[in-house]
């Protein structure tokens, strides 16, 4: 089984690289982040045409998420139960015995600010939610863009970018609190070149210059380590003419 998350920045303007990418990459789950349309312009048929069923979660102009998948989606949840959010960020679902949670985490913005402040909310409720649900499902993924890096190896200028956003201990602490619940970074369980990144900006050359950050995590809860066999970052699909600017990340489970 593999699945993948990928931060599309548009759906309206990628939908023909989604729809390449998994026609060479047929993953049995995708979750996909910032969607910017509303539930009424997803490409619902696209998707069923090319052999998945789709969950989607779109908000106008900014966020949204969907589920693509192969099996059908079962007990689906949108955005964090209890938290007031008025914005498109989360979609779960239970996929032929996976609960999949695909995430759009929030920027912050810069430390300090307003944007910050409902960064670090929603970063606590999303992890006493995902608590609950690891006590109820054992083989549990939470993937998706987290605009987090998880320390310093996940930077292309650490010293540079010391406690900007991404990259700030209030947000690395959360981050850590998730792995405290008992899930592991599927990425770090395998040996990867230094500066393997999954976003890089679209100024000064930023991806061919490679300078990146790792924001695009996949963590797995103890049972599905155990079946976990590979965990890639695909850069191929950051050289296409108008790419994201981020990258897919795929999980390979036994």
């Amino acid at each position: 089984m593999q699945l993948a998350t990928w931060n599309v920045n548009s759906l309206n303007v990628r939908l023909p690289q989604v729809l390449a990418w998994l026609s060479a990459h047929p993953v049995d789950v995708l979750a996909l982040q910032e969607l910017k349309l509303t539930d009424d312009k997803f490409p619902v048929q696209a998707f069923t045409d090319a052999g998945y069923h789709a969950q989607w979660f779109g908000q106008k102009t900014y966020n949204g998420v969907a589920l693509l998948s192969k099996a059908p989606a079962e007990d689906v949840i949108r955005n964090i139960p209890g938290l007031d959010d008025g914005q498109a960020r989360v979609l779960c679902a239970t996929i032929d015995g996976v609960r999949v949670i695909g995430a759009y985490f929030p920027n912050g913005q810069e430390p300090g600010s307003d944007k910050f402040a409902y960064k670090m909310r929603w970063l606590d409720a999303l992890r006493e939610w995902v608590r609950a649900e690891m006590a109820v499902h054992t083989q549990l993924v939470l993937m998706g863009d987290y605009n987090i890096t998880f320390d310093d190896a996940d930077v292309w200028d650490p010293v540079g970018l010391r406690e900007t956003i991404h990259c700030t201990t209030e947000e690395r602490t959360h981050l850590q609190g998730l792995i405290g619940l008992g899930l592991h970074d599927a990425h770090r369980l395998f040996e990867h070149p230094p500066k393997t990144f999954s976003w890089w900006d679209y100024r000064m050359l930023g991806f061919q210059k490679n300078r990146g950050l790792r924001i695009d995590h996949i963590l797995v809860s103890d049972a599905l380590k155990a079946r976990t066999t590979a965990c890639e970052i695909d850069r191929a699909p950051r050289k296409n003419p108008q790419p994201s600017d981020h990258a897919p990340v795929v999980l390979t489970l036994a």
